[in-house]
């Protein structure tokens, strides 16, 4: 049987781990059942999404998550057609798929490490601003340049 433990109660002789101070960390420990009973032993559930989100029911974050691995994949069969076949329509394609890889990438950089509803709302708004502003500057030189496909392919031959 497993049980869930807090760590600072099996470290109850005066000894803490230096990493762990945390009360509220928890780690899996397998228990036998004769020590079921013992006072210390502190089952508890643990959730990776804010309490809010967590009873939702919602498939959103699942098709989100199916989404960007779709897109890796595109990403990964645009490489090979953008170098046999450049053209404006993979150009365009590469300048969607590309801004949306960074969009959902630096997203995810902003929910991990940005804290506070302001300093959220504010990082937020400027990744869409960063986002927007790289989606109109590839599709412009898309349309007043070589082409995202022949400006690699350029870089290369040099």
């Amino acid at each position: 049987m497993a049980a869930l433990v807090r760590i600072s109660s099996v470290c109850h002789r005066g000894v803490s781990p230096l990493l762990f101070r945390s009360s509220s960390l928890i780690r899996p420990l397998a228990v036998q059942n004769k020590d079921r009973d013992c006072p210390y032993l502190i089952s508890a559930k643990i959730h990776a999404t804010p309490s809010n989100y967590a009873g939702s029911g919602s498939k959103a974050a699942s098709l989100h998550w199916t989404g960007e691995r779709i897109l890796s994949i595109v990403l990964l069969g645009l490489a090979p057609v953008a170098y046999y076949y450049p053209g404006p329509a993979v150009d365009y394609s590469l300048a969607a798929a590309l801004t949306l890889h960074g969009h959902w990438g630096l997203g995810q950089v902003v929910t991990d490490y940005v804290h506070g509803d302001f300093k959220v709302k504010m990082a937020n708004a400027g990744l869409f601003l960063l986002s927007t502003v790289t989606f109109a500057g590839l599709c412009y030189f898309n349309y007043h340049d070589v082409g995202i496909c022949k400006a690699v392919a350029l870089l290369w031959s040099k």
